[in-house]
C-alpha cells in the first residue's frame, strides 16, 4: 500500500529531531572493540552482537544472536506490515587499529571534528566500515516506528561478525537459514557515494579467482656458474608464463577467457559517460598516466565492467640483502582474476591452469593452490526496486543518483544470489576519503544523517 505524504514526512521529521540520540548510539557501538581477525577480541565481537540484539528488541524487532563456529550472526525480523520484504545486510566487526601511533585520537572513542566545508567528521574505527553505515538503516526503521507505529514494509536484518576476517561461516549459515531469510530483495550499505553530493547504487560487482602457482625445475638450488644456461631457471620460466597471460593490447590471453563476457547495456554505457569521470586524475592519483588495460576501453570500463588478470606477487631465488649467485629450484606467483557477470570462476580457473601446463617443459613440474573464488553479480537496471530506490535517493539529495559498478568483490552479494536467489542493491553513503581500514577512519555526519533519511524514503518507495 502506498505511504501517505504525511507518514513519510513524520518519519523524516523524527530522524531530524532525534539525530543526536542516533549519534550517541553510534558512539556506543564503536566503543565495542569488535576486531574479528584477532581471537583476543572474541568476547568483544560477542558484545557487539548482543548490543545490536538488545537495541533491535527495544525497537520492536524479533532479534537474536545465532552461534557460528566463530563470531555470531545477528538476525532480526519485523514482518507485520504488508507489501514487499527486504533483507538488509551489514557487518559489526572491524579491522585492527594498528599502527596505533598514527591515530590522532582513541580509535574506539568517536570524536567529532568540524570541517572547513561545514560538515563534521565522525572519527573512529568502524565509523564508516561498517557500523555507521549499518546504523543508518537501523535508525531509519526506528524513525518509522516512532513516527507511525509500524514499518511500511516487511524488514529482516542480517548482521555478520566476520566480514573483515573472510566471512567463512556466512555461506553455511545462509544455507541453514535460507527459508527464514526469504525476501524479495537484499540491501547492503557498505559502499561509497559517487561524490560528496551525489548518491549512487552499485549494480555490478566483479567476481574473483585467486591462484598460486609453484614451478619446480631442478631437485635443489644450483650454482649459477656451474649450471647456468644448461639448467632450466624457474624464475625465467615463471616470467615467461606470467608475461604470456596478457596480450600487447592489454587483453587477457587465456584461451576462452572472454567467451561469456557481455557488452555493457547501451543505457548504462551512456550513463557512465555522463558521470564526468576524470581518467587523468584517477591515474594521476596513483602516479600514473597511461591506461594499461584493453585498448579502446574507457578506464571506467576497465575497472568496472571488464574482466582482468593481475600478478599480485612473485617469489623465487635469493631475495635477502647482498647477492647470491644461485639458480633456485622453485619459483612461485600469486595471480588473481576479476570476473564479470556470466563468467564461471571454475571455468576460468581450469582455463588458466591449462594455459600454464602447456608451457611447462617435460622435466619440470607445476602445482596450484586455490585462494578463493566468487562469481560476479549484475542487477537488472530496469528492475522495480532499483528504479524506486533511485527515485527516493533523488528526492533526498536533490540530484539524480548514479548507477555505478565496483571493480572489487563483495562476496555476500554473490552468496545472496547463489544461496537465497536474491538480487542485491548496494546503497552506501561513505566517501572515498573515509580511510577505511586505516588510521583515523571517519564517516561524515552528513552521510550519517542523510543516509538515515535516504533509507526512510526508500522504505516508503518500496511500499508503493
Amino acid at each position: 500500500m502506498p505511504v501517505s505524504p504525511a507518514a513519510l514526512n513524520a518519519a523524516l521529521a523524527q530522524v531530524d529531531a532525534t539525530i543526536d540520540q542516533s549519534l550517541e548510539r553510534l558512539k556506543a557501538l564503536v566503543r565495542i572493540k569488535s576486531i574479528s581477525t584477532d581471537p583476543a577480541y572474541a568476547a568483544e565481537c560477542r558484545r557487539a552482537a548482543d548490543w545490536l540484539v538488545a537495541d533491535l528488541k527495544a525497537e520492536g524487532f524479533e532479534a537474536s544472536a545465532r552461534a557460528t563456529p566463530d563470531h555470531p550472526v545477528v538476525v532480526a525480523h519485523d514482518t507485520t506490515a504488508a507489501g514487499p520484504h527486504v533483507l538488509f545486510y551489514g557487518h559489526y566487526d572491524v579491522q585492527p587499529v594498528d599502527p596505533l601511533d598514527l591515530w590522532n585520537s582513541d580509535p574506539f572513542e568517536a570524536v567529532l571534528k568540524p570541517q572547513p566545508d561545514g560538515d563534521t567528521h565522525i572519527v573512529a574505527r568502524g565509523a564508516s566500515d561498517d557500523k555507521g553505515q549499518l546504523l543508518t538503516f537501523v535508525e531509519a526503521c526506528r524513525a518509522w516506528k516512532a513516527a507511525n507505529g509500524t514499518l511500511p514494509i516487511k524488514v529482516s536484518m542480517l548482521f555478520e561478525g566476520e566480514e573483515e576476517s573472510g566471512g567463512k561461516n556466512l555461506p553455511g549459515f545462509l544455507k541453514s537459514a535460507a527459508a527464514e531469510l526469504k525476501a524479495d530483495v537484499a540491501l547492503v550499505c557498505d559502499t561509497d557515494m559517487w561524490d560528496a553530493k551525489t548518491p549512487s547504487i552499485t549494480t555490478m560487482l566483479r567476481g574473483l579467482v585467486g591462484e598460486e602457482i609453484e614451478i619446480t625445475c631442478a631437485s635443489h638450488d644450483l650454482h649459477s656458474g656451474m649450471f647456468g644456461s644448461a639448467a632450466r631457471n624457474p624464475n625465467q620460466l615463471l616470467a615467461e608464463i606470467v608475461a604470456s597471460l596478457r596480450n600487447p593490447d592489454g587483453s587477457v590471453a587465456v584461451s576462452g577467457f572472454y567467451e561469456d563476457v557481455r557488452e555493457l547495456p547501451p543505457d548504462v554505457a551512456t550513463q557512465w559517460r555522463n558521470l564526468g569521470f576524470d581518467e587523468r586524475a584517477f591515474l594521476g592519483g596513483a602516479g600514473l598516466s597511461i591506461p594499461a588495460g584493453e585498448k579502446n576501453r574507457s578506464v571506467l570500463e576497465q575497472v568496472w565492467s571488464r574482466p582482468t588478470c593481475e600478478i599480485n606477487g612473485m617469489i623465487g631465488g635469493y631475495t635477502g640483502d647482498g647477492f647470491k649467485t644461485v639458480i633456485p629450484a622453485r619459483a612461485s606467483a600469486k595471480i588473481s582474476f576479476r570476473l564479470v557477470a556470466g563468467q564461471d570462476p571454475r571455468k576460468i580457473r581450469d582455463a588458466f591452469r591449462a594455459h600454464v601446463r602447456t608451457r611447462i617443459p617435460a622435466d619440470c613440474s607445476v602445482s596450484f593452490k586455490e585462494h578463493g573464488a566468487s562469481p560476479a553479480i549484475a542487477v537488472p537496471t530496469d528492475g522495480a526496486f532499483l528504479r524506486r530506490a533511485l527515485g527516493a535517493l533523488a528526492d533526498e539529495w536533490g540530484r539524480e543518483a548514479a548507477i555505478t559498478a565496483s571493480g572489487g568483490s563483495i562476496p555476500v552479494a554473490g552468496e545472496f544470489k547463489h544461496l537465497l536467489g536474491l538480487d542485491t542493491l548496494l546503497i552506501g553513503f561513505a566517501h572515498v576519503d573515509d580511510r577505511i581500514h586505516s588510521p583515523n577512519e571517519k564517516y561524515n555526519l552528513t552521510s550519517f544523517h542523510k543516509g538515515i533519511r535516504s533509507w526512510v524514503r526508500i522504505l516508503a518507495a518500496f511500499a508503493a
